[in-house]
């Protein structure tokens, strides 16, 4: 059987037969169900920092001083960041193969591990 590439995407390939991200392959014979994993991102340093940054606003002198410390409160929200993972699940159990902050990556990953599971049949 000809070997059909559903994503083929610099470090990452999907084909009918193999899965391949950085450097690891998987078989996907081998793989029963894939589905897309989130890890919420940690958000309580950054609210930690802005209940410091309120309390320093109002009780300290230099007014200044709370307006710097909200404004790393502020980076450090911005900043936390879901992540996305590809959830190979297998006879011998669940495997993260990739993790990404990029939601549109993996949700083309997972489309297409989709693809080539239906494709073998």
């Amino acid at each position: 059987m000809e070997e059909k590439i559903f994503l083929d995407a610099g470090n990452i390939s999907v084909s009918n037969s193999r899965f391949i991200v950085d450097g690891q392959t998987y078989a996907i014979d081998n793989v029963t169900s894939v589905k897309t994993g989130v890890e919420q991102a940690k958000k309580g340093t950054g609210i930690l920092i802005g209940l410091i940054g309120v309390f320093v606003l109002f009780s300290a002198k230099p007014f200044l001083w709370g307006l710097v410390i909200l404004m790393f409160a502020t980076l450090a929200l911005i900043g936390a960041r879901n992540k996305y993972s590809v959830v190979l699940s297998t006879s011998s159990g669940e495997n993260q193969a990739l993790t990404s902050e990029d939601k549109t990556q993996i949700e083309q990953v997972v489309s297409a591990l989709n693809e080539a599971i239906v494709s073998r049949g």
